[in-house]
């Protein structure tokens, strides 16, 4: 089978490059047909080829290029590429201005060979979803959402105690209660568990910076912490 989704990666160190080239090409559905080592290359690259692109895996720490410039550079010349950063930089402002210049995802060097194909799913179901329509609905666009909300719970391994299945339920749950969050209980109905086990499931996600937790009063004064996604 043609392999659809045709990659170019962008790094400086050749023998990282020729790791993260064998990842992709081992997903079944991404072929790298290229890695440029530095800016200049990219460019030139891109001039003549990028019409036959869909994604590029870029590097921020490139030898003659400063900071973004070339994720900026290439945002403004080929809007249609989609670009994913893979990198080792980790600075908050570097982590907000690659979001602000549209990329699809950010992930942190050493990237795992699972992890990169969790997002290179999430990636193909998107542009699944999107296709030749001219329109989507709501409801397929929180569908995507959520296939974004599992792939991030996804990315580290879990502690004990934690089982993957029974996390994804628990997410699931809070999406679903969108603005009005969950009390430990109410989960607890809803994924037929106990609600020290459903706390437990909410504390992680609090603790991943997935979830976040506010205390309300009730009627008689009693405390109730309910939960929320970020």
């Amino acid at each position: 089978m043609t392999k659809p989704y045709k990659v170019l990666i962008i790094e400086d160190d050749f023998r990282v490059a020729q790791i993260q080239e064998q990842m992709v090409n081992d997903h079944p559905y991404f072929h790298v047909i290229s890695t440029c080592r530095t800016g200049g290359e990219a460019l030139d690259y891109l001039s003549e080829k990028a019409a036959a692109l869909d994604l590029i895996l870029l590097d921020v720490y490139i030898p003659d290029v400063k900071g973004l410039e070339l994720l900026w550079a290439i945002r403004e010349k080929f809007r249609d590429v989609d670009i994913m950063m893979v990198t080792a930089a980790k600075e908050v402002d570097t982590v907000q201005e690659a979001l602000r210049g549209g990329i699809i995802d950010y992930l942190l060097k050493p990237v795992q060979k699972e992890v990169l194909h969790q997002r290179l799913d999430a990636y193909v179901q998107k542009r699944e979803l999107f296709g030749e329509r001219r329109q989507v609905s709501q409801e397929e666009l929180d569908q995507l959402r959520q296939v974004q909300v599992r792939v991030q719970v996804g990315e580290t391994p879990l502690p004990k105690g934690i089982d993957r299945l029974t996390l994804e339920k628990v997410v699931k749950a809070l999406e679903e209660a969108e603005t009005q969050g969950l009390t430990a209980m109410e989960g607890a109905r809803l994924i037929g568990a106990s609600r020290s086990t459903v706390r437990r499931y909410f504390e992680y996600l609090i603790h991943t910076k997935k979830a976040k937790a506010e205390v309300n009063y009730g009627d008689v004064g009693r405390p109730e912490r309910r939960y929320f996604l970020c």
